[in-house]
């Protein structure tokens, strides 16, 4: 028995410590695409257009027949006394006589058919939840651009962090290995323990950088899985590197595509809301309009004076009714004037953020074509001067030992090195980061 538990536990622990380290890689577009599909906000996104399309069923269903039925049951505690002249009966003139009316309990049972004739709300309102059905697709694509903006960001700063973390690991593996040739030869009285503190100084700022790249790293990680709809403590490995996506996102063809800014989501949803905005003012003159509608019901009462309505002896009267109903406004103080004219103003407003945002989207489609461009550029200068950055580290280091460079010299030429590689890593996110942004602003979404 006790065996049986011990192997029970032990297939319990090993469940759990295995499904804590499986792993899930993903490339750059994997990622996208997994992201597109599983990200929360994405995902609110086609909620929002699948809501939209049940309001705009339920719009058009108003104009549509509508059945309702309802059953009412009275019973008087006290029936109401009428008071009728006594002279009616046989009686005295100037006397009355107390009467009671009906049956002291009675049931109804009512079905009722209408349906819209005209309405000028109406119509409005069913192109409205065409434009708002719009509108909400507009969000669907803006949602996974923005998106696919964030996990490219989001993906790139991993990569970079991971690759600042093998850059320092390696710096540090040279410094140790400096210091310690330089000690022993400061022990033999060979060098100056200023140049042992010089290295010490070194060491020590790059093993600090390297503790914290590596928290940046795991924060970095936790971004890229809260971006993607992973759990922020899931296991994810990249399969793309810096170096190689930053090759693939060198394309200057992007920077002569056309831009057609009237096909560009942002300006879309600016289009969305002045169309929103002239169905607002068609509504409010709609509300001048007559408004037309018709009825048809029918329905059967019992009357008693005890409640025997479910009894086969009990007879029930039916009726029926139809009926047409219009309703004319013809003065409201001046209201639904200030609501139109409200409406105007507001229609005014948009038509001009409409241009306003065409004119922006010229200049972001401008900018981040000039920023994309210059990236790719600073990354050429940023490869070029790391190459340099290494070659003059090495004849420093070199000349350090043969004594002819001071320990300035070669912290000088190490801090210039370290400061090239960082500025390389950086400029290949820029690359990346700065097309993402121009593609998103273009509406462009290219497979990685």
């Amino acid at each position: 028995m006790i065996n049986k538990k011990l192997f029970l536990l032990i297939f319990m622990l090993t469940s759990v410590m295995f499904s804590q380290e499986t792993i899930q890689s993903f490339s750059l577009q994997q990622a996208i695409d997994y992201a597109l599909e599983h990200n929360r906000t994405a995902k609110n996104a086609l909620r929002d257009i699948e809501a939209a399309k049940k309001q705009k069923w339920e719009t058009i269903s108003t104009g549509l027949p509508q059945i309702s039925a309802s059953i009412d049951y009275q019973n008087f505690l006290k029936q109401q006394i009428s008071l009728i002249p006594a002279e009616f009966f046989g009686g005295n003139p100037g006397e009355f006589a107390e009467v009671t009316f009906g049956t002291k309990q009675n049931m109804s049972a009512t079905a009722t058919l209408s349906q819209k004739i005209f309405d000028g709300s109406y119509l409005v309102g069913l192109q409205s939840a065409k434009v708002y059905l719009e509108i909400s697709k507009n969000a669907k694509t803006k949602t996974d651009l923005e998106v696919r903006k964030a996990v490219i960001n989001a993906y790139g700063n991993v990569l970079l962090a991971e690759q600042s973390i093998q850059i320092l690991e390696r710096n540090k593996t040279v410094l140790e290995k400096n210091l310690y040739e330089l000690t022993k030869i400061y022990e033999n009285g060979l060098e100056e323990e200023e140049s042992v503190e010089q290295l010490q100084i070194t060491l020590s700022s790059v093993e600090s950088s390297l503790k914290n790249t590596m928290r940046l790293k795991t924060l970095a990680y936790q971004m890229l899985n809260i971006t993607m709809g992973l759990d922020v403590y899931n296991n994810t490995k990249l399969t793309d590197s810096l170096e190689n996506l930053t090759i693939q996102n060198m394309s200057l063809e992007l920077l002569q595509k056309e831009s057609n800014i009237e096909k560009n989501i942002d300006y879309l949803i600016a289009e969305n809301d002045k169309k929103s905005k002239e169905l607002l003012l068609k509504l409010e003159k709609s509300k001048a309009l007559p408004t037309v509608n018709a009825f048809l019901n029918g329905g059967y009462s019992g009357f008693g004076n005890s409640f025997e309505f479910a009894k086969k002896q009990q007879q029930w009267f039916g009726s029926s009714l139809f009926g047409v109903n219009m309703n004319i406004p013809i003065f409201s103080s001046l209201g639904r004037s200030a609501a139109t004219q409200r409406a105007r103003i507001n229609l005014s407003k948009s038509q001009d953020d409409l241009i306003e945002t065409e004119q922006k989207l010229q200049l972001q489609i401008a900018s981040a074509k000039s920023n994309y461009q210059f990236s790719v550029e600073d990354y050429d200068n940023k490869k070029q001067n790391l190459q340099l950055a290494e070659r003059i580290e090495q004849k420093n280091q070199i000349k350090f030992f043969e004594g002819i460079a001071s320990s300035f010299d070669l912290r000088q030429a190490q801090t210039q090195l370290y400061t090239a590689q960082q500025e390389y890593l950086q400029a290949m996110l820029d690359v990346i980061n700065k097309k993402a942004e121009l593609e998103t602003v273009l509406n462009t979404i290219n497979n990685q």
